[in-house]
């Protein structure tokens, strides 16, 4: 039984010494750091941008690439705890995210039925930070491409700067949506410096490249996936 207690009181100790370093190290509350530590440990994540990440001036839209159903759980535990979540409708019922869920403001959506909210917009006009949440999917086509449609739209209404969050490793944990599962794969997040898509668009060579096309290649970018603009060009439907 002591040898019990004893294993029970490390292991609470390590925890709380865990989150105690990412909350000094990242600025996340104690909650967040709480909720985080297990996944920093299990899963060994490069952290090291997200610090700038959070520290992004509003109004900010983090576009975060879902590989699987981790990201939620690790954007509430690290990003400002004032950030809207808007999750796909999958994550906004999973029974196990409800702690996760806690940790910030989260609202559901429909991929098939997206539209530009003015609500959204106005709440990035006074200062908001939003999260979306992309498929994971490289070449959407044109039905697919309607979400970052409608999220550039909110991006250039507000005049928000957008930070992509690409999560390399997360399509092999055990959480992920697709195939090539292995146990305890380590993760590196990694973000891009936050930039509006009107800023994107002066510095693209092609004059007429419009501002979701903008946002995709900037999150494609994020991925470590380089293409020249005439290349990957979606018609807007």
């Amino acid at each position: 039984m002591q040898i019990a207690i004893a294993v029970v009181i490390a292991i609470i100790a390590l925890w709380v010494a865990l989150a105690a370093y990412a909350i000094a190290r990242l600025g996340i509350g104690f909650k967040q750091a709480l909720l985080y530590a297990p996944f920093k440990l299990w899963y060994r994540i490069d952290d090291q941008q997200i610090r700038a990440a959070r520290t992004a001036p509003t109004p900010v839209i983090y576009a975060v690439w879902q590989q699987s159903r981790l990201e939620p759980a690790l954007m509430l535990s690290l990003l400002p705890d004032e950030t809207l979540h808007i999750l796909d409708e999958a994550s906004a019922r999973a029974w196990w995210l409800d702690p996760w869920r806690s940790l910030g403001r989260c609202i559901s959506f429909n991929a098939r039925h997206v539209f530009v909210s003015r609500r959204l917009v106005q709440r990035l006009k006074g200062g908001g930070r939003l999260a979306v949440y992309l498929p994971d999917d490289t070449d959407p086509d044109q039905r697919s491409f309607r979400l970052f449609r409608a999220i550039a739209r909110i991006a250039m209404r507000a005049d928000a700067q957008v930070v992509p969050v690409f999560i390399k490793g997360a399509d092999k944990t055990a959480f992920s949506l697709s195939k090539g599962k292995r146990p305890l794969p380590a993760l590196s997040i990694r973000t891009l410096e936050p930039v509006t898509l009107e800023a994107l668009k002066q510095r693209s060579s092609n004059g007429e490249l419009r501002a979701s096309q903008a946002l995709l290649n900037r999150m494609l970018e994020a991925r470590g996936i380089l293409v020249r603009e005439e290349e990957r060009v979606v018609e807007a439907a």
